[in-house]
């Protein structure tokens, strides 16, 4: 919106207000309104979950509604990118409801929810942008008929929702680990020449994200909760369609995919097809590290850390090769 009343000139003094305005309001937001949000009653099965009794839960209502104010002020948007973010505010309170539910929603009901979402998202994409896939650390492009785009969309947006709410679960870790992804296909964003307009809705995603952070870094005093992993995860799926690369997807939140989606893969497995694997390992892999290897909150967050900006490295170098 204010884009409109400052002239080509001053893009830089408006992007640089709006990172500002984005990861100031988060914490401002944060620090007087943490104390009406939902409290959360610790996780009976978690690795010290019971540890989280107590402590404000839902607090990505906050960071995601501080990232949606921050764009309509700052971010030249287009109706694609309006559309994005009313799904995002979708998936957000979808999640914030859960949060402050007495009774948990149930897997089939949160997992259909995100699925009428995630199908919002690939008709959204496929109205505004083309079908055609790059393999972008092989050089290679193709077309898809719509509808298996569209599928393999949906799976894609599924999938990255899930897995980023799975590894929920370790003060600071999902967080860090959405900022380093969407970093990474920030990075590629600008190697690929895609819109300034949807990459910068990164960075402004990113402050608000470090905002949430300066409170839920070791030991936390408030947590995201549903409310904030489902919009990260959503958001994550967003950024890396618009690069033009989904399978990008991989390299880029393997570390996500992992923590988060073993344990998905495990139980859906066991429950549909009787196959029991990964008998010895705790899921997510955040409770295993910490339970099993003895790792500390601190430790597992860094390592985490640690592996996925090497990954994130090795696919910028590699499509700049």
């Amino acid at each position: 919106m204010l884009h409109l009343l400052l002239t080509e000139e001053h893009n830089s003094l408006m992007a640089f207000g709006g990172i500002l305005f984005a990861f100031i309001a988060t914490v401002f937001a944060t620090a007087k309104l943490s104390v009406y949000l939902p409290r959360d009653a610790g996780r009976e099965f978690a690795h010290d979950g019971k540890l989280s009794a107590g402590k404000p839960r839902g607090a990505g209502i906050i960071f995601v509604l501080a990232f949606v104010a921050a764009a309509l002020l700052f971010a030249p948007l287009n109706a694609e990118l309006v559309i994005y973010l009313i799904l995002i505010v979708v998936c957000m309170m979808t999640g914030f409801l859960d949060d402050a539910s007495t009774t948990p929603w149930g897997e089939y009901k949160k997992g259909f929810l995100d699925l009428c979402v995630a199908a919002m998202v690939a008709m959204t994409f496929l109205k505004y942008n083309s079908n055609v896939v790059e393999l972008a650390l092989f050089g290679v492009r193709f077309t898809l008929p719509p509808v298996v785009f569209a599928l393999l969309a949906i799976v894609l947006v599924w999938t990255s929702v899930n897995v980023t709410n799975c590894s929920d679960g370790v003060d600071g870790l999902s967080g860090t680990l959405t900022i380093i992804t969407i970093m990474t296909i920030y990075c590629v964003d600008r190697i690929k020449g895609v819109s300034e307009s949807s990459s910068f809705l990164i960075l402004l995603f990113a402050a608000c994200i470090l905002g949430y952070l300066w409170y839920n870094a070791t030991p936390s005093k408030l947590m995201m909760g549903d409310a904030g992993s489902r919009a990260m995860g959503l958001f994550i799926s967003i950024a890396i369609l618009k690069t033009g690369c989904p399978f990008l997807y991989i390299p880029v939140a393997l570390v996500l995919i992992l923590d988060g989606g073993l344990g998905l893969l495990k139980v859906a497995l066991l429950r549909f097809c009787k196959i029991r694997i990964l008998k010895n390992v705790r899921t997510p892999l955040h409770d295993h590290v910490r339970k099993v290897w003895d790792w500390s909150n601190t430790q597992t967050v860094f390592r985490f850390a640690i592996i996925q900006i090497i990954l994130s490295v090795a696919v910028v170098y590699g499509i700049q090769v």
